[in-house]
């Protein structure tokens, strides 16, 4: 099997993970009432970046192997790292749905008892969920060897990050007001220490 294969299958068991990981936290989620939504055109614009840069594109290369003409050596070590990577972003992924529990929504909602989270990985920064699909995106960027699926999950990534932070912010300021700011004063946005 050559290197690139593996990095392949590590990719796909990665997103079989993130998978099993959400399933059960978006099914909770459907059961807790929607206070408010704040639902427009560039998060669903986010969303979709986000979902084609992790998701589509990645699977379509690993399915078909287009567009070949982008594809570059395997290396072991990047595939290594890579995996790493991945698992990182898994353990993250998951402590964060964990930390959220009731609070969790794939959209920009407040849930009926909706409280602000300031424990385990939101104790480093305020977004560890986008921390997660960055770490994911490096990862993709390890594992498969192709120069257009490869970073499309940082392009991915970074369209998400960027159409949907700030409002996510000012949701969590219109609701928790001057806790919020207090716990933005204490904490990066979803590097530790750094940003």
């Amino acid at each position: 099997m050559s290197v690139g294969a593996i990095g392949e299958i590590v990719w796909v068991v990665g997103i079989i993970a993130w998978y099993v990981i959400r399933y059960p936290f978006e099914r909770r989620g459907k059961r807790v009432p929607v206070v408010s939504s704040r639902r427009t055109l560039s998060e669903r614009v986010a969303l979709a970046a986000g979902f084609a840069g992790l998701a589509i594109l990645p699977g379509l290369y690993v399915a078909t192997g287009f567009p070949q003409a982008a594809d570059y050596p395997a290396r072991l070590w990047a595939v290594i790292v890579g995996a790493i990577l991945f698992c990182l972003a898994m353990w993250v992924f998951r402590r964060t749905h964990k930390q959220l529990g009731r609070n969790w929504s794939i959209t920009l909602e407040i849930r009926q008892k909706h409280e602000l989270i300031c424990a385990g990985p939101y104790a480093l920064v305020r977004h560890p969920m986008y921390t997660s699909f960055m770490l994911m995106g490096l990862a993709q960027a390890f594992l498969l060897a192709n120069w257009v699926a490869g970073l499309a999950g940082l392009a991915g990534f970074v369209v998400l990050f960027f159409l949907r932070v700030d409002k996510e912010e000012r949701m969590m300021l219109d609701v928790f007001g001057p806790e919020y700011r207090a716990y933005m004063d204490k904490t990066k946005r979803i590097i530790p220490y750094l940003y």
